[in-house]
This record gives structure tokens, sequence and C-alpha cells, in this order.
């Protein structure tokens, strides 16, 4: 029985090494943390907008993003590959964005709805995708501008509709 034990902790030992390092570990709760983060911000700011998808939903669309294209990554996968893997997660939040769109809301027929929270969950999976890849920075500067898209564009849009009735 002792021998089964063993096999039973070596088995469970060599399931555990995909992270090898304090490096690799590092590397992983860095970018995953920042996509965390990063997603949170932007959606921080739709829940203060009152928009149903928001601090939780950007975050894991952030970090869902960030974890499919890191992993390929971690594995050695080459160009082409993690060219296939950003495609499916650019599909795959496409699916999740139509989900949010809403078309004849209220009785107006040229009304849609929820363009701008599908557009920013594309957006987040990108800053996702850029924080899983390592680029860091890059995924820092993209949530800034969509931080600004999100809250400042629509206070120059207001000014611009009251001078042009």
């Amino acid at each position: 029985m002792n021998t089964w034990w063993h096999e039973v902790w070596l088995t469970l030992q060599a399931e555990f090494t995909d992270i090898a390092d304090a490096s690799q570990l590092t590397r992983v709760t860095v970018r995953l943390l920042m996509a965390a983060v990063l997603g949170g911000i932007l959606g921080f700011e739709r829940e203060h907008q009152g928009k149903a998808a928001g601090v939780r939903t950007h975050m894991l669309v952030a970090m869902g993003a960030a974890l499919f294209v890191l992993v390929p990554q971690m594995s050695g996968s080459q160009a082409d590959a993690m060219s296939r893997v950003v495609q499916g997660v650019i599909a795959g939040i496409g699916f999740l964005g139509a989900g949010t769109i809403l078309k004849n809301h209220d009785g107006d027929e040229g009304h849609v709805k929820g363009l701008t929270t599908a557009a920013g969950l594309w957006m987040t999976a990108a800053i996702g995708v850029a924080a899983g890849l390592g680029r860091e920075a890059t995924a820092v500067l993209s949530t800034l501008l969509a931080l600004g898209v999100f809250s400042v564009m629509p206070g120059i849009v207001k000014l611009i509709d009251r001078d042009h009735p």
C-alpha cells in the first residue's frame, strides 16, 4: 500500500509541473493579475454607469483571454498556433458581445442597445491578450485609452450636440 501512495504522490507532482520555477510562477501571476486588474478597472467604470457587464464580467473576460494565450505560449507554441488562438478568442468574444446587443428596445425600431458594452468586452479581451502575452505596458496604455472613451467621450459628444442642435 505504501508503494501505491508513493505512486499517487509522484503522479500528483508530475501533474503540477507546468510552473517549473519561481520565475515562471511570477510571470504567470503578474500576467493574470494584470489582466484582472485592468479588466476590473474598465468593469468598474461600466458598473458605475449602471451597465449590465460590470467588474466581474470584465475581470473574467480579461483573465480568460490572458489565460488562453498564456498557456500555449508557455507550452512553446509557434507563431502560427498563437495566431489561431488569438483568432479564436476574438471570435468567442464576438459571440459573447452579440448576446449583449438588443434591437427594438422599448418599441423604438431604430434603437440598438448594448453596442458599447459589446465593444468594451471585445476591448477588454484584447487587453487580456496583451497582458497574457507579456505586453503589460501596451495593456495599461490600452486600458487608459478605453477608460477615456468610456468616461470622457460622452461629455464631449454632449458638448458637441449642445452646440449643434
